[in-house]
């Protein structure tokens, strides 16, 4: 579908509602996880830090534990499902509670104990790994079935339906040594090893799309571009992942294929950090020419966080597989420009929330300050536009289109008009998406008598999220 700047007369207005929690909100838990796992695999100790990274897990377990609450009351999965856009980022939750679990075992041994800690991550591994492997296979069904896209609509967040299994197998490691010896050990083990070729392979397929769109059309701009970092947490995680396998596989595999998985992550591992410090430079390149330009925050910051502490991680696992003090300083800086990123970040969505809160639900005190608001900003914005087929260009009616806020929540929907126009009103001067969708598709069972002419109607009707 395409959009035209202007609509007809009879353009339906938008039904307004209270904006919506999308799952990109999850990938602050991960950025927050990350930062207190990374500390505690850097390969120099630092006075405190464990302290401080205990403190800053039991932070991304309570946020865990709000976005949950909160995502599910909303009921919005079969809508986001349906957003081309949003429905890449459903591979967040999966990782945020593979991430918290992690840093259960990790950190959290002090305050609840070592057993609690350990049921605690076999819960959230558990859960997380059968919800990485659900988004894994549906995200990209969806992608192939319902959605379409233009040849330029490959970015970052198309790596984040495939990484969960990435991430299951870099800390699904740390509870070998907790399975039950054996078949339950050997099967955890290569079940890991098995999540990891099924993530990685996809997470190379979609890094030569996402290339490919990047030499063949314009680079991106705006609040796309944080997402390009996601490739780099996707091959930092590969990394991390051949290290603490190859760490934990004495335990469950003879010794010749043990020390097999020591080589092969040793120089499987430094092959592919090599070429995640190209996404990397990359990245950092896109990302300065945008600042120049303009930079509007978004949730898709957050996709600088978890991707540099998968650097820490890959880069610390290098360290200590090989003594090299050069992976330990670099492991080091790495650490800290996180720990840099994490405070802008989380400081830039603390204000974001802060103001979402001040401006309250619709109905709430935010119309009280109606006036101060117009005043400061102008007049309220009109948004209008005709929905149109992109193969002859004729309007579509009845076709649904949301609005999508700068921060990827849901801001209206409605439905074109039979000229396939649409109109929202009455909004603040902001950045906005606009997310146009088709129908979905009816099938009726019919059989054929072979004699004389048959009539069948069919109604096109917009599944309700």
């Amino acid at each position: 579908m395409n959009h035209s700047p202007s609509a007809g007369s009879t353009a339906p207005t938008a039904r307004k509602k209270r904006p919506v929690l999308g799952p990109s909100w999850f990938a602050a838990v991960m950025g927050t996880g990350i930062v207190a796992n990374a500390a505690v695999t850097l390969p120099r100790s630092f006075p405190g830090l464990r302290t401080a990274a205990t403190v800053v897990w039991v932070g991304a377990a309570l946020l865990l534990l709000l976005l949950a609450v909160g995502y599910l009351r909303q009921r919005a999965l079969r809508l986001h499902a349906g957003d081309p856009v949003a429905a890449q980022f459903f591979g967040a939750p999966p990782m945020a509670l593979l991430t918290v679990g992690a840093g259960t075992l990790l950190l959290g041994k002090r305050l609840i104990g070592a057993q609690a800690a350990l049921d605690a991550d076999w819960a959230l591994w558990g859960l997380g790994t059968v919800l990485g492997l659900v988004t894994a296979c549906t995200v990209p069904y969806l992608m192939v079935t319902r959605h379409r896209f233009t040849p330029d609509a490959a970015f970052g967040g198309w790596l984040m339906p495939v990484v969960p299994p990435v991430v299951s197998a870099a800390t699904g490691a740390l509870l070998v040594p907790h399975a039950p010896a054996g078949q339950p050990r050997l099967a955890l083990l290569l079940g890991c090893y098995a999540m990891l070729g099924l993530g990685l392979v996809a997470v190379l397929l979609v890094l030569a799309m996402i290339y490919g769109r990047l030499v063949h059309h314009e680079a991106p701009t705006g609040t796309v571009v944080p997402t390009v970092w996601i490739g780099a947490g996707a091959l930092g995680q590969s990394v991390t992942a051949l290290g603490t396998l190859a760490a934990v596989a004495p335990s469950a595999l003879p010794a010749p294929y043990a020390r097999g998985t020591a080589v092969f992550a040793l120089l499987a591992g430094i092959v592919v950090w090599g070429f995640t410090m190209l996404w990397v430079a990359l990245a950092t390149a896109l990302t300065a020419r945008t600042i120049r330009a303009g930079l509007p925050f978004a949730p898709t910051w957050w996709s600088f966080i978890f991707p540099v502490g998968a650097c820490v991680t890959a880069t610390g696992s290098l360290a200590e597989r090989t003594g090299s003090g050069a992976f330990v300083w670099t492991a080091v800086v790495f650490y800290g420009l996180l720990v840099l990123a994490w405070l802008v970040v989380a400081g830039h969505s603390l204000r974001h929330a802060a103001g979402h809160i001040r401006r309250g639900p619709a109905g709430g005190p935010a119309h009280r300050r109606t006036g101060e608001r117009e005043a400061r900003l102008g007049n309220p914005a009109v948004l209008k536009g005709t929905v149109r087929a992109t193969a002859e260009g004729r309007p579509v009616s009845q076709a649904r289109v949301t609005l999508l806020g700068p921060a990827g929540d849901v801001v209206g929907n409605t439905v074109t008009a039979e000229d396939g126009s649409y109109a929202f009103t009455d909004l603040e001067r902001d950045r906005y998406t606009v997310v146009a969708a088709a129908y979905w598709a009816q099938a009726t069972p019919l059989s054929l008598d072979g004699s004389g002419h048959h009539a069948v109607d069919l109604t096109l009707a917009h599944e309700e999220g």
